[in-house]
């Protein structure tokens, strides 16, 4: 695990599984953040929030663009893992106890009928749907006391970033054990609503899922990118000043 950007990554995809793994041998509750550029750019303009994903667990990196930074200044081959990534690749191990919050009642619905399909034990698991308002109105106590009623391993959390980084830092006190994951707008990729998928595979490997993304949404997108832009020649300048040998 090293630190870039002001924010400790695990970059080594085993490595998040057996991190997720321990902490829940270990019986520790703890979030996972998954850093993409509009977490990236959250962090340099808010520091509260960024002391947010300094108090983590740890980070992944939902980010193409990162490690291209990162190998032009430290030159080092680092891959992304995705929120998608790390959602199937979790829901495949079939091993876990799970609860699903955020988003409507139909897309939990949705998202359920597909994952049943992968994990059958799926369907006797938690899909909680929660009030749009802003993260420091909702009730915590209340849903904290949901989740402790079905006391889950891994508790997915559905409400973009960087909503979910705040409602999983302040839901933690409230829970007695579960790791929590955010991973934005998974549950709409994977509920099999037409009106949002993943880029294809090619514009991924291709680094231009933001594009896709950008077409698919572009008021909310474009905003994004705007940020993202704005932001981050001033973290590469700042991360060339500060690096240090690895």
């Amino acid at each position: 695990m090293n630190e870039y950007f002001g924010i400790r990554y695990e970059f080594e995809h085993p490595e998040v599984l057996r991190l997720i793994e321990n902490a829940l041998s270990e019986d520790r509750k703890g979030f996972v953040c998954v850093v993409d550029g509009v977490v990236l750019t959250h962090s340099v303009k808010e520091p509260a929030f960024r002391s947010i994903l300094q108090t983590s667990l740890f980070n992944v990196c939902d980010s193409s663009w990162v490690p291209v930074y990162l190998r032009l200044i430290y030159r080092r081959r680092l891959k992304q893992y995705s929120g998608s990534e790390l959602f199937e690749n979790i829901i495949h191990q079939r091993k876990y106890k799970m609860m699903f919050l955020g988003a409507s009642d139909s897309l939990l619905q949705a998202l359920k009928s597909q994952l049943v399909g992968i994990d059958s034990r799926i369907k006797e698991m938690s899909f909680e749907s929660l009030p749009f308002c802003s993260y420091d109105e909702f009730d915590f106590k209340e849903i904290a006391d949901k989740v402790n009623l079905v006391s889950p391993d891994i508790i997915w959390v559905g409400l973009g970033a960087p909503k979910q980084e705040h409602f999983m830092n302040n839901l933690l006190p409230y829970i007695n054990r579960g790791v929590m994951i955010g991973v934005g707008a998974v549950f709409k990729f994977y509920s099999g609503i037409e009106d949002l998928k993943r880029a294809p595979r090619w514009m991924v490997n291709y680094k231009l899922e933001w594009l896709y993304r950008l077409i698919s949404e572009p008021a909310k997108q474009s905003r994004r990118v705007a940020q993202i832009l704005r932001f981050t020649p001033q973290l590469i300048l700042k991360e060339c000043k500060n690096r240090k040998p690895c």
